[in-house]
């Protein structure tokens, strides 16, 4: 099964927030998720339906879909690790999320 990885924007607006060498970093990394590569774990708890990418001190949070006989990863939401939980949670509890589109 074919992989696409699906970046929304505000993962978009951090990355480019950030210094040229991380941001290089980052774009590998979740290029890399394509090929199944990666330090990836599903979350726990509420934050169950997705997963994560560990880059360094970044985590990008995405959920895998399927559409159309591909397996698709969505990253919406990349923070660094001391507050990317925290802010996550707290926009599941204020079903700030919804159904997130492909």
């Amino acid at each position: 099964m074919k992989t696409q990885v699906v970046i929304r924007q505000p993962v978009r607006d951090f990355i480019a927030a950030l210094a040229p060498v991380p941001r290089r970093k980052l774009w590998a990394g979740i290029k890399a998720l394509a090929d199944g590569k990666g330090d990836v774990i599903q979350l726990e708890g509420s934050l169950a339906p997705y997963f994560r990418l560990r880059v360094g001190k970044v985590r990008v949070v995405f959920e895998a879909k399927a559409a159309g006989g591909e397996r698709v990863l969505v990253c919406f939401f990349a923070d660094y690790r001391a507050t990317v939980y925290q802010t996550l949670a707290q926009m599941v509890a204020n079903n700030l999320l919804g159904e997130l589109p492909i």
